[in-house]
């Protein structure tokens, strides 16, 4: 009977695409999981991987193995997790997250987890790039604004409000859009292909801003702003500091944007491990959300 540890490093390498991700996802070195692959295969007799110059492919076998592998993983965790004492919780919780409000906002509510339950591990990742969770291994992802349709699983624990600000110099320079048809007029501070959201009595209108200064990066974008590129719409955690010193400007406050969420994102699965649920119950009580 293979190792359950040797069954989870398979499923490692099969999602991360290969031994050297895959060991930075688990946290070891790659001669062990090497060694635990081959004593996989091993004990299976047939090659799982084949190991190339550029990573791991798997082999037919290992595809058909891998869907196995994973739901018997799922399945232990469920049941080692179902005899541990009630709020004991152990094994690897890996979250993706964005990088301007995790790193203020998220990273010391992951680290208090972290210190409740000395047996869990929390692997983080903290970037404004948009993560496939199920193809790069990750078991939730913490995502704000306006959630696109997807086959995830969303949970919204908090409300995130925002406001179109520019700083003095740009105002100066080219005057402040009095409404949202007269956004396309002016240079904007933005993500590539973002649409902007204004509410109008009960209608929204949406925008397609000019971009000038695009960036993935939410701190960029207000040194953009700050720097008088352009205007930009943007959450209040990025804003209210610089719009209480002075650097940016609230504009167009006729226009209300509308109310964006801070979700909680999981793969498809009718029983979350309990850390999981700990973690959205943990989100959910600090940012205020019922629903």
């Amino acid at each position: 009977m293979p190792d359950i540890e040797d069954l989870y490093t398979f499923v490692e390498v099969a999602d991360a695409g290969g031994v050297t991700p895959a060991a930075r996802r688990l946290g070891l070195s790659k001669s062990i999981v090497s060694r635990r692959l081959a004593r996989l295969e091993s004990e299976l007799h047939i090659q799982l991987v084949s190991r190339t110059t550029r990573g791991a492919t798997l082999t037919e076998a290992g595809s058909t193995f891998r869907e196995y592998a994973a739901r018997i993983c799922a399945d232990f965790d469920l049941a080692r997790e179902s005899i541990l004492p009630a709020g004991d919780l152990r094994g690897r919780l890996r979250i993706a997250a964005p990088a301007s409000f995790g790193a203020t906002h998220l990273a010391p509510l992951f680290a208090d987890l972290a210190q409740q339950h000395p047996l869990l591990q929390l692997h983080t990742s903290f970037s404004d790039h948009f993560v496939d969770i199920v193809n790069e291994g990750f078991d939730v992802a913490i995502r704000i604004g306006h959630l696109p349709d997807s086959n995830l699983i969303a949970r919204r624990i908090g409300p995130i409000f925002g406001k179109l600000v520019a700083s003095p110099a740009y105002i100066d320079a080219h005057g402040e859009p009095q409404a949202p048809d007269e956004i396309s007029s002016h240079a904007a501070v933005c993500q590539h292909a973002e649409v902007w959201r204004f509410v109008d009595g009960d209608k929204v209108i949406t925008v397609n801003p000019r971009g000038r200064f695009i960036s993935n990066n939410g701190q960029a974008l207000v040194a953009a702003a700050i720097a008088g590129l352009g205007i930009t719409s943007l959450p209040d955690f990025l804003t209210d500091e610089h719009v209480a010193s002075g650097a940016l400007v609230p504009i167009m406050r006729q226009f209300r944007v509308p109310e964006a969420g801070i979700y909680v994102v999981r793969p498809q699965g009718a029983h979350p491990p309990r850390k999981v649920r700990d973690l959205i119950e943990l989100l959910t009580k600090h940012f205020g959300s019922p629903s």
